[in-house]
């Protein structure tokens, strides 16, 4: 009888530590995928970061240093002062506050215009909703070299050239603002806008204090979005602006650093360097709503 006693404990023994082998070998496993995983990831950002870290080690390099062979990344001192140079060489910032006036305005429009339209399409009922939404969502289809011409046409008959709402008013009313806040509506429970009614709240009530402060999130994202579109627009500023020192946006800013006189390369990576300081703090402000913005709105493959 002990003898067999003895046998299961050897053999419960044997089990366990197998058991435990195996656990082990698993976890060793495990973390080895994850130091792998991990390492990619690296690689690949400093694969995708490579180009912003050129760009700012030539940002701090001397003219003369720039194209020296072999490359290097940061030159033999570190020329702090070219940040400085760029606003002595150029007005940039005027074009700094004129591209916060656009972009900050045109966002502020855009989110407005598509908040109500995006309610409209999705809460509303009234005769030909659904053709009308499919007209404006054709739209998107147009590119903006199709429309530019007409878009001129009808800024000169409003006498709005060289001014900022012809920089900002006709790229305002999108249908990609109204598409992203109709697809964010459609999924709010009924039984919230049955609530509000029972506690007198009418449409613009139900509206603006109740399904506003739920669409923050794909508010934030569509605002990313619109900020740094007209952040970076380039065509229509450049047609519709005479006078570049005076309303001059970024974009149209950086191209005074190419002159007859030879292009400022070390000005143009200090200037966009400091270009990019606007969009990268919004982006760090409105990160937490990005992602569940995005789930939300329609972009993350519903």
């Amino acid at each position: 009888m002990s003898d067999v006693i003895s046998r299961g404990r050897g053999i419960s023994r044997g089990r366990g530590l197998s058991r435990g082998r195996g656990i082990s070998r698993g976890r060793g496993l495990g973390s080895l995928r994850s130091t792998v995983g991990y390492a990619l990831l690296v690689l690949v950002a400093l694969l995708f970061m490579s180009p912003l870290i050129f760009m700012v080690g030539t940002s701090l390099k001397a003219p003369s240093e720039i194209f020296t062979t072999p490359p290097s990344l940061f030159g033999s001192t570190l020329e702090w002062g070219n940040y400085a140079e760029v606003f002595s060489y150029a007005p940039f910032a005027r074009y700094l506050v004129n591209g916060v006036i656009v972009a900050g305005v045109g966002t502020l429009i855009t989110l407005a215009v598509s908040a109500l339209s995006g309610y409209a399409f999705s809460r509303l009922r009234w005769r030909g909703r659904t053709a009308t939404f499919t007209v404006f969502l054709a739209t998107m289809m147009l590119p903006q070299e199709v429309i530019i011409v007409p878009a001129f046409v009808l800024m000169r008959e409003l006498g709005w050239i060289n001014t900022y709402q012809a920089l900002i008013i006709p790229w305002a009313f999108t249908a990609l603002g109204a598409f992203l806040l109709r697809q964010f509506f459609i999924t709010v429970p009924q039984e919230l806008e049955d609530a509000s009614r029972i506690d007198g709240l009418g449409e613009l009530g139900t509206f603006f204090r109740v399904m506003l402060p739920l669409a923050r999130p794909t508010l934030a994202v569509l605002a990313v979005f619109t900020f740094i579109t007209y952040w970076n627009s380039f065509l229509w500023p450049l047609v519709i602006v005479n006078d570049v020192t005076s309303l001059g946006t970024i974009p149209l800013g950086l191209q005074q650093f190419f002159g007859q006189q030879g292009t400022q390369w070390h000005l143009i990576m200090a200037a966009s360097v400091i270009s990019m300081l606007p969009t990268t703090i919004l982006l760090i402000v409105l990160q937490r709503y990005l992602v569940r913005g995005i789930v939300t709105s329609g972009l993350g493959g519903r």
